[in-house]
């Protein structure tokens, strides 16, 4: 049995990730830096809590003994340059390194769609520039990039790039949806920003046939765009989600398209209420490049996965009955 350590798999995808791999038979330890953030996965057979702050580079190349695979999904949406730069940037290095230290066969990196590593300054905002910067520093520490890198014969590499990722428990639409239900109006800046929103499943299962590829010694490293089978305008989306949640008698709401300008002043306003904010200046500059699959490496298909289509997925969790919702919700309707 194989042995794969995840980081960041406590969160929405990590747990989608922690259930196929454990059902693929792999023997899974999920690093955290509280044994309590890893509550959702804990009760699947044979997975580990490890505690370990995975920022300690110590730290995290002791967890990455034993391991055959290591996954990494950790990330953040929003945050300052620095912010940006240690979890993205820095962080993929250390584990590059850890990997190196342990002889590890195979690293899962997941990073996003709009990541260009041929241009990584020319990229609108500080979370695709950092995830570029994080890709190169990955091939760098590993022996990928330049010549000889063909031959390498160290840790392999699979990078892969999802699109907005929608499934039951996301914070995306269901966030729209909540909001909407509130407001008799939507404003949006960016409305027409592009998307091509990939269900977490099929990021999950992609996951897993990245692993079993990279121990099976496929090549040194591969380059996976993930993305559904629809391109859709943020607008759409939106009112996609209002309208499975039974929302405005399931006719949604009408969507304000704001000028940037007034989103970027929508954004700094958001920015100042406590949390995460729901929009910021960067997730603007983000929406500047169209969410979407470029055609130029491989997606989903490759891997063997025909991806799930909003419309089919959406409506069995955005629903309007809460009772139902959420990952529960779905399993129940399923049985």
């Amino acid at each position: 049995m194989k042995n794969i350590l995840l980081l960041g798999g406590s969160g929405f995808i990590g747990a989608h990730i922690c259930e196929k791999l454990v059902r693929a038979g792999y023997r899974v330890s999920v690093a955290t830096r509280k044994a309590e953030h890893a509550k959702p996965v804990m009760h699947l057979p044979g997975l580990t809590v490890l505690v370990c702050n995975v920022h300690d580079e110590a730290a995290l190349t002791q967890a990455a003994a034993g391991m055959d695979a290591v996954v990494n999904l950790v990330a953040i949406l929003h945050g300052s340059v620095a912010a940006f730069s240690h979890v993205h940037q820095e962080l993929p290095a250390k584990i590059a390194r850890a990997c190196r230290a342990q002889s590890v066969r195979h690293l899962v990196h997941v990073s996003a769609l709009g990541v260009n590593t041929d241009q990584p300054q020319a990229l609108p905002s500080h979370y695709l520039r950092s995830k570029a910067l994080g890709e190169l520093a990955l091939m760098d520490v590993l022996g990928l990039r330049g010549a000889g890198a063909a031959a390498s014969l160290g840790t392999s590499l699979t990078v892969l790039r999802p699109s907005v990722v929608f499934g039951a428990g996301d914070q995306f639409l269901n966030v729209f949806a909540a909001l909407q239900a509130h407001f008799p109006v939507m404003p949006l800046a960016c409305a027409d920003a592009l998307f091509q929103p990939v269900w977490v499943e099929d990021v999950a299962q992609a996951v897993v046939q990245s692993v079993r590829q990279g121990l099976d010694g496929v090549a040194p490293l591969q380059v996976f765009e993930l993305a559904g089978p629809q391109v859709r305008r943020l607008r759409e989306l939106v009112q996609f989600a209002a309208r499975c949640a039974g929302i405005g008698q399931g006719r949604g709401r009408p969507v304000l398209g704001l000028p940037l300008w007034m989103g970027r002043v929508q954004a700094a306003l958001l920015g100042l209420l406590p949390g995460a904010p729901l929009m910021s200046a960067d997730n603007l500059a983000s929406m500047q490049i169209p969410n979407v699959a470029t055609g130029r490496v491989p997606g989903l298909v490759d891997l063997g996965i025909t991806p799930a289509s909003l419309e089919t997925i959406g409506p069995q969790y955005l629903v309007a009955d809460p009772a139902r919702a959420g990952f529960d919700g779905l399993r129940q309707r399923h049985r």
